[in-house]
């Protein structure tokens, strides 16, 4: 396959990115509670693994190879599978992304990530939430582009993107003008587009994992009061076989 953007405008240039990082990454996504509101509702079961799955972050935290463990709750999951023609004729073959708990894991390198996966520490993470979730991924990943840094030393409205695709180089390619857009509509300023290893494992392409500073509502008028929201970012993606998954997250 060849990218095929549809609906040019010059508006939208391709993302201002820098080099990509050196890490590697372990993102491990589950779903919990996840109910089939958009709005994601408060379940005991859910904190209570959270606060365990917490906990056991802080302990891999002190494995060597690991610089840090993040762990997110969701907050809105958008049922943007409802409107893709691309989703509905491959809802037999994937995941569709509907995880209400997600835990990042930063690794020192790729390999690192790779090594990390055997030690007690993650084992112990991965089992307790396997035990309490419906479905889960673990996802060891690299980073293929970046506009910036992912800030999650403050409070904020956090994004985990699940791009699938039927061609990860295009996808690739499309990302950074779907990126730009981003940055024009909604200000976006930090982004770090993570690619499985091993694309054969994952169901997803790519998984954004992106950051803003305002609230829900303000962030999804932006998005949405926006023409080219369906014109651009909808269009280019149906024209490129792919979708977009998009789950929001607060820090646990």
């Amino acid at each position: 396959m060849e990218l095929n953007i549809v609906n040019p405008d010059p508006r939208y240039e391709k993302a201002h990115t820098i080099e990509p990082t050196t890490r590697g990454y372990l993102y491990i996504a589950a779903a919990v509670r996840p109910g089939r509101l958009p709005l994601v509702l408060p379940s005991k079961e859910r904190q209570t693994l959270i606060d365990e799955v917490k906990h056991l972050a802080a302990d891999l935290e002190t494995t060597e190879g690991v610089v840090k463990a993040t762990v997110f709750r969701a907050v809105v999951i958008p049922p943007t599978f409802r409107f893709s023609s691309y989703l509905a004729g491959r809802k037999d073959s994937l995941h569709i992304a509907n995880f209400d708990v997600a835990v990042l894991v930063e690794t020192s390198s790729p390999a690192a990530a790779h090594q990390v996966q055997g030690a007690p520490a993650f084992v112990a993470l991965v089992g307790a939430i396997r035990k309490q979730a419906q479905a889960v991924r673990i996802i060891e990943a690299r980073n293929a582009r970046r506009i910036g840094d992912v800030d999650t030393t403050r409070k904020g409205l956090f994004l985990f993107n699940h791009f699938a695709a039927d061609d990860q180089r295009v996808m690739l390619e499309l990302w950074e003008y779907l990126a730009g857009w981003y940055e024009v509509e909604t200000g976006l300023d930090n982004s770090v587009a993570l690619v499985p290893v091993d694309s054969r494992q994952s169901d997803y392409a790519i998984v954004n994992w992106a950051r803003w500073g305002v609230s829900p509502l303000r962030h999804f008028w932006s998005q949405l009061s926006a023409k080219s929201f369906r014109s651009y970012v909808l269009a280019n993606l149906e024209a490129n076989r792919a979708a977009a998954m998009p789950i929001y997250y607060r820090l646990a």
